[in-house]
């Protein structure tokens, strides 16, 4: 009977809704699956020519990604055919992606890597190659077996960030997660014993410290927007930034990414960027004041509503990551002269924008809502962000006690 190797979405979709690419092998007619460890929308898979379709962010980079797993898993299956061996879907599967305790951290570490740049996620492969290049220098050397990083690794590792490289405590601990990463992969590839995972309870434990989320007040904000006299970069900036802000801390990289074409029936139509959900707004009147600036400079429907974007080359993940990188940091820059000029104490950039929206929503809107307008997927994300904003009820507890 004929042996094949194919490229197929499967339809077991994970919490966040979307479904897993994979290579199904199949022999005698029976089937076995090599997950590629990608998740896409089911609206955004070609059934017919068993591609991801160009709606999708990063088509392009999956297709290539996908052909090359196939290519993979073709080429093995002809060595097999070619040494005789005669085995069950399964088997071959086995043999294809036989997993070899050689692998070192460092390899993983790498196919990570080659992962994200296929994905264009490109901020995120620059900081997780920042946090490998500690590890490479912590070793003196690139090999570094799973083996080895047991506890006490891992806690003169910790020393040596805080010390030597003068990490934060979060700084170090994003390091560890990634450690953690790949970890578990190396044990769900059979590359080390789960036994000797150095991590949880009575281990090494990844505990973050308490961060301060502050946000601005309706009257700060009001004070931003009564500075007088601004430069156009200056009065662009806090454009973006208050874009940002009335729509619910909109992230910065989709503000810039925001198309004229997704603007009609009085709302904002977008995805996320961060995790390719769909949002629609319904767009306030101080939105559209801020809109009438920038109208005269649209060039098509689909043309970026603000300038930033206008010349990336939107083919090359790495000059889109650059310009945004660019962008943030001159609007952080204009956005620090303003807030002096409003006699505002608080630190303000872009990301600010999200945390002054929580901070006046306090809890006066319905958790629910607010994990609607955040696109949470989880509840207790939204609550345990809302709860930086959150003091009345501890207020009200204090003066109860204080004021006799």
């Amino acid at each position: 009977m004929s042996t094949s190797a194919k490229i197929i979405l499967r339809k077991k979709p994970n919490a966040k809704g979307q479904y897993p690419l994979a290579v199904r092998i199949t022999k005698d007619r029976r089937s076995t699956y090599k997950h590629i460890g990608h998740y896409i929308e089911l609206e955004d898979w070609d059934t017919k020519n068993l591609k991801v379709k160009k709606s999708h962010p990063n088509a392009e980079s999956l297709n290539n990604l996908l052909t090359s797993k196939l290519s993979e898993a073709r080429k093995g299956l002809i060595v097999l055919q070619t040494n005789n061996k005669d085995a069950t879907a399964r088997q071959i599967k086995k043999e294809i992606y036989k997993p070899t305790s050689k692998l070192t951290f460092f390899d993983f570490a790498d196919e990570h890597l080659e992962a994200l740049e296929a994905e264009n996620k490109i901020n995120r492969h620059s900081t997780d190659s920042a946090w490998l290049s500690y590890i490479e220098k912590y070793c003196k050397a690139r090999h570094l077996t799973f083996q080895e990083i047991d506890e006490r690794f891992l806690k003169k590792f910790k020393i040596y960030l805080k010390g030597s490289c003068s990490l934060t405590e979060t700084t170090a601990m994003n390091v560890m997660v990634l450690i953690r990463l790949l970890f578990n992969r190396a044990i769900k590839d059979k590359v080390v014993s789960k036994e000797l995972y150095p991590f949880g309870t009575g281990k090494f434990k990844i505990k973050f410290p308490e961060t301060t989320k502050t946000g601005l007040t309706g009257k700060e904000i009001q004070a931003l927007d009564n500075v007088s006299e601004l430069t156009d970069m200056e009065q662009h900036s806090l454009n973006v930034w208050l874009f940002s802000f009335y729509f619910a801390g909109m992230r910065v990289s989709d503000v810039l990414f925001t198309r004229w074409s997704q603007i009609y029936d009085g709302r904002l139509h977008y995805r996320m960027g961060k995790n390719s959900k769909l949002l629609s707004l319904k767009i306030p009147e101080k939105v559209e004041k801020i809109l009438l600036q920038y109208i005269s400079d649209k060039r098509s429907d689909d043309d970026f509503v603000f300038p930033e974007m206008k010349k990336a080359d939107l083919t090359d993940a790495k000059d889109i990551y650059r310009k945004k990188k660019v962008a943030n940091k001159k609007f952080n820059d204009h956005l620090k002269k303003i807030t002096k000029r409003a006699g505002i104490q608080k630190k303000v950039t872009m990301h600010i924008a999200r945390h002054s929206f929580g901070n006046i929503a306090a809890d006066n809107i319905h958790p629910l809502m607010l994990q609607k307008l955040y696109r949470h997927t989880d509840l207790k994300t939204t609550i345990n962000y809302q709860a930086n904003f959150i003091h009345k009820d501890a207020d009200d507890a204090l003066e109860s006690v204080v004021n006799f």
